[in-house]
């Protein structure tokens, strides 16, 4: 029951917004925090969602060396949480039955 960690999941995870400026406008790539080339791999805890403006702007550092505060540290996600977002926000009624309440 884990999550894949691909680029869909981390743009889900992160709620299609970027994680240095915010918006929720236009295309969205995934960031490695700690450069792939400086010993950043790839997991959960790397990995952010970010507008293709910021991510050129990072370039090849790390949040602290551009100036660029993430707004959360990311995290591995659970998989009841791609379950809800899958499907939405349930019925009231059926959210005993769903664990949700």
């Amino acid at each position: 029951r884990q999550v894949l960690l691909n680029r869909k999941n981390i743009i889900r995870r992160d709620g299609h917004q970027c994680q240095y400026c915010g918006t929720k406008e236009g295309q969205f790539t995934v960031d490695h925090i700690m450069p792939r080339n400086r010993g950043g791999g790839d997991s959960w805890e790397n990995l952010v969602c970010a507008c293709m403006t910021c991510n050129c702007k990072k370039g090849n550092r790390t949040p602290h060396e551009a100036g660029m505060p993430l707004m959360r540290e990311p995290k591995r996600p659970g998989y009841l949480f791609f379950v809800r977002s899958l499907i939405g926000n349930p019925d009231e009624k059926w959210k005993p039955y769903l664990f949700l309440t």
